[in-house]
């Protein structure tokens, strides 16, 4: 007979099983988390190395499936059920071929390793040894991926041009770059290694005579075979291939968890972008600049000179104000405080120009690094000041360095709860929770502020409605950009950088909302039932406790809470 502590052991099993493959997949992730035991891989992405991965995981989800649930206590549960959900959304991603079309400025092989460059590290001689031959692993990846590309194409899944220029760009703009002060060359080595010198030398050797020539080499495909045969911005969706339509729902559901259709999504943006968020706008812009006329408070947040930056060190300050605020008032709303700091970069020359105004980098499981929040002083004195308090905290404190830390500080989770990068809902929903939650935290410190708060609220109910368009309703490029135009007040370099990301990933960004949407409700749900005992401290406990989780598991996890 088959006991609850048998089988709790059991599944414990399988899913340290089943993250010890995922780090042996993603050998980059490893080593940014601190695991150095495949520094010298940088993955496989090839049509057959996918296909023994999905043989892998539906043999691993029939074992899953065997373990006994009727008796696991709740943690237990919550962990059988996201195991099941990450293997099934494995084999899913596997099925549709989507790394064909992942080749992306955001998604693409050659960005990942352009972000994680400047991340890893090698604290031993043995890893750094290792790091030498990871640059030749990393030349393979690159054109590993370029004949992926090459064959979605061939099969009529042609990339949107407009991402096909922008990682090209990126690219360029790294292959441009002087090899002095590559990133891959400037791999952090082991302290006072009296072999540096020499190993200095032979890496910078490799990246030179083997990883930039395969960068060039990708860079070709994508210049001489993708962008003759993309898609023009007239046709930039997925709703223009002949399988677009079934990628997007299941993109829906991957990003999401939970079973809606685009249409429903199309809907809740309008009904929030075009009625309820403009109404606070007009009432906020009233007390802030003595107009509710929601088209004049938007020229004012985007012409006024006096709200714009002078320049990157300016942007850089308004951004440590925030945090250092948000560090000082956390413990009022949150019982549960991450041991790792968090603390501020600018986001690398070579990316600036191609991705979006802020990011985030959650900490090691080790404690090698600290969780980085990373600012973009790309032409700074385009950027509005009402901006910079709302997007700090949703991108460190409360926001993802709150959730991610404390996540990866419950050590008593299985690591695929811990430091997985899934549920993205559950992960950008918190972030932008934590946006409105600000304003209850009073850390905002004025209505310019809560304008930057509405505008980045109004920018997430947008993309349900842009992303829908351009993916299931065959909107143009130009259609998005306009309809963010006229309803969010964001600079048009900006809203094109992410109108372009849309194009890139679909389903994505539709997470933010739908997140923020279910935590706002539950938060709603257990100040209705629990009246006069509620307490906000336990709820945002309760949320964040579980590490990163589903949405669905959130529901069960909050209603336990209440009982």
């Amino acid at each position: 007979m088959t006991t609850s502590a048998d089988a709790a052991t059991v599944l414990r099993s399988l899913a340290d099983e089943y993250w010890e493959h995922q780090l042996e997949d993603q050998p980059l992730l490893a080593s940014y988390l601190g695991d150095h035991r495949y520094d010298d891989r940088a993955g496989d992405v090839s049509a057959a190395a996918e296909q023994a991965r999905r043989d892998r995981w539906i043999a691993l989800r029939t074992r899953v499936d065997a373990v006994p649930t009727d008796d696991l206590e709740p943690t237990d549960r919550d962990t059988h059920e996201l195991l099941r959900g990450e293997l099934d959304q494995a084999v899913r991603v596997i099925d549709l071929r989507l790394t064909e079309l992942a080749s992306d400025q955001m998604q693409g092989v050659h960005a990942d390793l352009l972000m994680t460059a400047g991340q890893l590290r090698a604290p031993e001689p043995e890893h750094a040894r290792m790091a030498v031959d990871r640059i030749h692993a990393m030349a393979e990846l690159l054109d590993q991926a370029a004949a992926r590309y090459r064959d979605g194409a061939a099969a009529g899944r042609t990339p949107a041009l407009i991402n096909v220029t922008r990682s090209r760009h990126q690219v360029e703009s790294y292959l441009a770059s002087p090899l002095e002060s590559d990133p891959f060359v400037h791999l952090a080595g082991p302290e006072g290694w009296d072999g540096e010198p020499a190993w200095r030398a032979e890496l910078t050797d490799a990246v030179r005579d083997v990883l930039r020539p395969a960068f060039a080499r990708y860079r070709d495909v994508f210049a001489d075979e993708l962008e003759p045969v993309a898609r023009p911005d007239d046709r930039a969706g997925l709703a223009h291939l002949a399988d677009g339509e079934e990628i997007y729902r299941a993109l829906i559901e991957l990003h999401t968890g939970l079973p809606l259709t685009a249409d429903e999504l199309h809907e809740i943006g309008l009904e929030q972008a075009t009625r309820t968020i403009r109404q606070e706008f007009a009432e906020v812009g009233q007390r802030a600049f003595g107009t509710s006329d929601v088209r004049a408070v938007f020229d004012r947040l985007l012409s006024d000179p006096a709200l714009r930056y002078h320049d990157g060190e300016e942007i850089i300050a308004h951004a440590r104000r925030c945090l250092d605020l948000a560090r000082d008032t956390m413990a009022d709303w949150f019982g549960l405080l991450p041991q790792a700091p968090c603390v501020l970069s600018p986001v690398p020359g070579y990316l600036e120009a191609d991705v979006p105004p802020a990011y985030y980098m959650p900490p090691a499981p080790d404690g090698s690094r600290p969780g980085e929040y990373f600012v973009n002083l790309h032409e700074p004195t385009e950027r509005g000041r009402y901006n910079t308090a709302s997007i700090a905290f949703h991108e460190a404190i409360p926001g993802h360095h709150l959730q991610l830390a404390i996540a990866t500080e419950r050590t008593d989770l299985p690591d695929f709860r811990r430091v997985g990068l899934g549920h993205t809902a559950f992960v950008e929903g918190w972030a932008l929770y934590t946006e409105r939650l600000a304003d209850e935290m009073g850390m905002y410190v004025d209505d310019l502020d809560r304008l930057g708060m509405l505008a980045s609220d109004a920018w997430r109910a947008c993309r349900l409605v842009v992303d829908t368009g351009l993916h299931s309703r065959g909107w143009t490029r130009q259609q998005a950009i306009d309809f963010m135009v006229e309803h969010m007040p964001v600079d048009l370099d900006t809203i094109t950088v992410e109108v372009d990301r849309y194009i890139g990933m679909p389903g994505q960004a539709l997470a933010y909302k739908v997140g923020q949407r279910e935590i706002l409700q539950l938060r709603d749900q257990a100040r209705q039932q629990l009246g006069d005992t509620f307490d906000v401290k336990g709820f945002h406990d309760a949320v964040l406790g579980g590490a990163t989780i589903s949405l669905p598991v959130l529901r069960r996890r909050v209603a336990e809470w209440m009982a």
